[in-house]
């Protein structure tokens, strides 16, 4: 690579001191209206830049690469999922992409156990009580919720972030069993206290919480479709911190309204940002805005990824977080 500044854009607003530093280093093009970049911005910026700053809002797919140029070498990602980009599409035209992996780990783990305990406890009823004109003290029936302590906590998924919730969970009390592809080491199993299930039906069917912690691959697209969440108790709960178009979402809601699903807690929706208005007015469901990794120390630590893998790709060398096309 030359030793010239690479000419960067970045496609949304990062936090102060991420951009500043990234100001040093790069001709940057930054973005000051915190929207998302039409599909006609994306191309312009694409074919303006080295490299490209992407976030999971913005689809970049096969078409719209096609339009880019031969400028564009490096798309790095700010984010740790990359299913916003076609990797493969990427590669094929000598575009790089990096990630930005393990940063929200911890923050994400946190956001899960937060919502296992509000769907059990009945946090967002009680809340909604309390600052109603209608509540009328305490009474030793009311808003009585469950205990997670002892309880069976099925994880799909078990990567690092599921790992995360296990530990977590675990201190809890909680029982915790998993289906992952691939069967976790022995000693990891030990020390998580877990229990492996290689039949997803077979676990769903046992568990009092299940939480979702898997990537949206075809293969996990409506993972858990009406015919798998039949298999829930009533009396569990469901839990989606990773990926909106791995449940169904329409069944869901069907099956909470029916009484045959207890609740659920969702930061991520199968249609982005766009809610099913039945599922919005359900009691027993707490909705957040996709908010499972949004602590400022995470935000800062993926934009410090980010200059890590620019610096290295401009340096000559491999990113550290290069992102390779998905055997899928």
């Amino acid at each position: 690579m030359p030793s010239k500044k690479l000419s960067v854009v970045v496609t949304r607003r990062l936090p102060d001191v991420v951009e500043t530093r990234m100001s040093e280093l790069f001709n940057m093009t930054l973005r000051y209206e915190d929207t998302q970049m039409s599909t006609d911005e994306l191309a312009q910026a694409m074919s303006d830049a080295d490299v490209l700053v992407p976030t999971i809002t913005d689809k970049i797919d096969a078409d719209l690469l096609a339009r880019a140029g031969d400028k564009l070498k490096l798309i790095a990602n700010y984010g740790a999922g990359v299913d916003n980009i076609d990797v493969a599409a990427a590669r094929q035209r000598g575009i790089h992409v990096t990630n930005t992996p393990d940063v929200m780990t911890d923050d994400t783990a946190d956001m899960t156990m937060g919502l296992i305990l509000g769907v059990t406890r009945r946090l967002a009823e009680g809340f909604r009580i309390a600052q109603s004109d209608d509540w009328g003290g305490w009474a030793p029936t009311a808003m009585l919720g469950g205990r997670i302590k002892g309880r069976c906590l099925g994880i799909l998924g078990m990567g690092r972030i599921g790992q995360a919730v296990a530990r977590r969970a675990k201190a809890f009390g909680m029982q915790v069993h998993y289906h992952n592809r691939r069967r976790l080491r022995t000693e990891i199993e030990e020390a998580l206290e877990a229990t492996y299930w290689e039949s997803l039906d077979q676990m769903v069917a046992r568990v009092d919480v299940l939480s979702i912690n898997c990537p949206h691959t075809p293969s996990t697209y409506h993972l858990m479709n009406a015919r798998r969440l039949r298999l829930l108790k009533p009396s569990a709960v469901i839990v989606n911190t990773s990926r909106g178009e791995v449940i169904d979402e329409n069944a869901l809601t069907r099956m909470i309204r029916a009484g045959e699903i207890a609740g659920a807690g969702l930061d991520v929706f199968e249609r982005g940002h766009e809610i099913n208005p039945r599922l919005k007015a359900l009691p027993n469901v707490i909705l957040l805005p996709h908010m499972g990794s949004a602590t400022v120390e995470g935000r800062v630590e993926m934009g410090e990824k980010v200059l890590i893998n620019i610096r290295t790709f401009q340096d000559g060398h491999r990113p550290p977080d290069l992102v390779l096309p998905s055997a899928h």
